[in-house]
């Protein structure tokens, strides 16, 4: 019945037309008939015009007549093509309509002023399963999910209203009983009243788009990896927390910040694939140990009608850095036992690729208090609690308090200066002779680093360690090391030798980790000008050690580059001559540690002896730092030492300084030669 009325209104127009091309033939018809009854009117026997023989012409009269039938019947013929015209217009309109409506992706119904449809195009079918049939024994809304009914029922009467409605998104039922998200407009057809007679509603399925929109804004406040809350989920909760403490003051809550130990070293051991799989594992631990904390907390509030989100407790801030929000706590000891059982967990023995790994972590933890106004402060002084408890010795847990404050603030502002410095150029290299114990003559000297600050000069102790790991010492160290070969350079030109002076830098494990720094270097003695065999790269034997299968390829690249290896502080770490034998090393540092008591202990002079007959039987050569006295370096001659150097030659300075010492150490090995002969 609904299509056959639809079908009805798509071929009243037509209807129209055919109208009005009968009205046109009967009019040309009936007009015909007059004239030709008028031309024949002329022919009759009696007819008073033809006795007249004033009057025109019979056949003239004919004429006339006949010129007007003709151009009668051309306006007919052309009137006839005009609607020949307007039909195939309209027919091709119909063809048009249907070949739209019936291969749209959008749905199309049309529904009168009682709701009831009028037509429904095909892709009612593709989209939501039913066909026109099923769909004419239901209302407008039946499928329309019950909370949506009412704002489309508002949104039609709108439309009817306005003659256009707003565009409106509502759900409607799958026939397999999902359900899918619609956007709809609706637009009213009018009668020549200017009443709504029907509604045209086009409906467009968004299912996919909103799935894709709501993916997009789970995956911006979660992790990839692991699907657990990320940091601005994380700081929003704490947030809503933090605010429900300053309602109710004897609610307590705690951050804890948890940072995985010695992960770097795993990762890049088995690759990143094993990183991210022992991450996903330690998530999972983290979740089971957070969900045992009910047995600590009590309840939120009754007073509060949000509920506790245990999804928000947990979250991955960073690489290797989890949160963990507790709440309704009693007092820090709870945060404190969690931390402990947080750290018990991760004791247990992980299964990655075949392979048991045992993880440890350092946590901090900030405790809620009166003075806190923002989230982001909470997790800041966590995270300050936690480098606490790393550099106490890792695997332990830490509660933050106001002195670490004071000295995360000063190692900021630390930071800030440092970057201002490189820019401004107030770091220096110095210079400390290396002495040959064979000739007293100076053979090279090490170049280490000061800051020049306008209240005074900054020894490495008090800025080196936070440049290494805020990696400010890269650009740092490759402008002292341009500095000190332009330099050295200077000085083989002024004090020519054989062998020529040296320059010994040393590399820090952020420096040693960068995978092109051979190139870096070469860059450098290419610009400079300085023959890599005049540089000695010291690394210290820690360095070295921590990773010896690919410590063994950066050496061999720089030893392919052409410059000298020593490993510095030898003694202070793994202690092993034999673990160097794979090393591309030409010389050893024994350690200050060791210097300063060797006048004094006899076991400590002893293993000196020890190093430097080992280190010669390895065809290494020996220097010797940190002496101070006549009497030790008096030993270290005794104990055929080769190289030294120490306060007792001289303390490091600036160029002009270590210029003085060259030049005085030439007159001396002058007037010795002349003395000799």
């Amino acid at each position: 019945m609904n299509n056959e009325r639809q079908k009805q209104r798509r071929t009243r127009p037509m209807r129209q037309v055919e109208a009005r091309e009968w009205w046109l033939w009967g009019f040309a018809v009936t007009v015909t008939l007059v004239l030709t009854a008028g031309i024949v009117s002329l022919t009759f026997p009696g007819s008073r015009l033809l006795q007249n023989a004033e009057w025109l012409d019979l056949k003239e009269w004919v004429r006339g007549l006949a010129c007007l039938v003709l151009l009668f019947d051309i306006y007919t013929v052309y009137q006839h093509l005009q609607l020949q015209r307007i039909r195939r217009e309209l027919t091709e309109r119909n063809q048009l309509f249907e070949v739209i409506t019936e291969n749209a992706a959008d749905m199309i119904a049309v529904i009168d002023c009682a709701g009831n449809r009028l037509y429904n195009s095909p892709a009612y079918k593709k989209v939501l399963g039913y066909s026109s049939e099923e769909l004419k024994l239901s209302s407008a809304v039946e499928q329309v999910h019950p909370d949506d009914r009412r704002r489309v029922l508002e949104a039609a009467d709108k439309a009817r209203l306005t003659g256009r409605g707003e565009l409106l998104e509502y759900r409607m039922r799958h026939k397999d009983g999902t359900w899918r998200v619609l956007e709809s407009v609706a637009t009213a057809i009018q009668s020549e009243e200017g009443q709504t007679e029907r509604l045209v509603i086009v409906n467009r399925d968004i299912t996919e788009r909103k799935r894709a929109e709501e993916a997009l804004a789970h995956n911006a406040l979660h992790d990839a990896l692991t699907n657990l809350p990320n940091r601005a989920l994380f700081l929003d909760r704490v947030r809503h927390v933090l605010a429900l403490s300053h309602r109710h003051i004897s609610y307590k809550f705690a951050v804890l910040f948890i940072d995985l130990d010695q992960f770097k070293v795993f990762n890049d051991s088995l690759g990143h694939a094993a990183g991210d799989d022992l991450l996903v594992q330690i998530a999972h631990r983290l979740s089971a140990s957070v969900r045992g904390v009910d047995t600590i907390s009590r309840p939120v509030l009754a007073q509060d009608t949000s509920p506790v989100a245990t999804e928000a407790s947990l979250a991955r801030v960073g690489g290797d850095e989890f949160t963990v929000l507790l709440e309704g706590i009693r007092d820090c000891g709870d945060a404190i036992r969690v931390a402990e059982r947080i750290e018990e967990r991760l004791r247990i023995p992980f299964v990655v690729e075949g392979q048991e790994v045992v993880t440890t972590a350092s946590i901090g933890i900030a405790f809620c208090g009166t003075s806190y106004t923002n989230s982001e402060d909470l997790v800041r002084d966590a995270e300050i609690a936690m480098y606490r408890a790393k550099r106490e010795g890792k695997a332990r847990s830490q509660v933050f308090d106001a002195a670490m404050h004071t000295i995360a603030v000063k190692r900021l502002r630390l930071e800030t200066d440092l970057r201002r410095a490189l820019e401004l150029r107030e770091f220096r290299v110095y210079y400390q002779p290396i002495v040959s114990l064979q000739s007293g003559k100076i053979v090279g000297f090490e170049a280490l680093s000061r800051w020049q600050r306008p209240e005074g000069l900054l020894s490495p102790a008090h800025f080196i360690q936070i440049a290494e790991e805020t990696g400010i010492i890269l650009p740092m160290n490759r402008l002292l090391l341009r500095e000190a070969c332009l330099q050295l350079r200077a000085w083989h030109s002024e004090f020519p030798c054989d062998p020529p002076l040296t320059i010994s830098v040393n590399v820090t494990p952020r420096e040693f980790a960068q995978p092109d720094l051979a190139d870096q270097m070469k860059t450098i003695l290419v610009e400079t000008g300085v023959h890599p065999s005049s540089i000695n790269v010291e690394i210290t034997e820690t360095i070295a050690m921590a990773d010896p299968q690919r410590s063994s390829l950066v050496l061999a690249e720089l030893k392919a580059l052409g410059v000298h290896i020593s490993i510095d502080d030898f003694g202070t770490g793994y202690s092993s001559l034999s673990r160097l034998q794979g090393f591309p090393v030409d010389t050893l540092k024994i350690d200050r540690a060791f210097i300063s008591k060797i006048d004094t202990d006899s076991e400590t002079s002893e293993i000196v002896r020890i190093i430097i007959m080992l280190a010669h039987n390895l065809g290494l050569k020996v220097v010797a730092e940190g002496a101070e006295t006549a009497e030790q370096v008096r030993v270290l001659r005794q104990l055929k030492c080769e190289l030294v150097q120490g306060y007792f030659f001289a303390p490091p300075g600036d160029h002009a300084a270590a210029q003085a010492l060259l030049s005085k150490n030439r007159a001396e090995a002058s007037h010795s030669a002349t003395a000799t002969q």
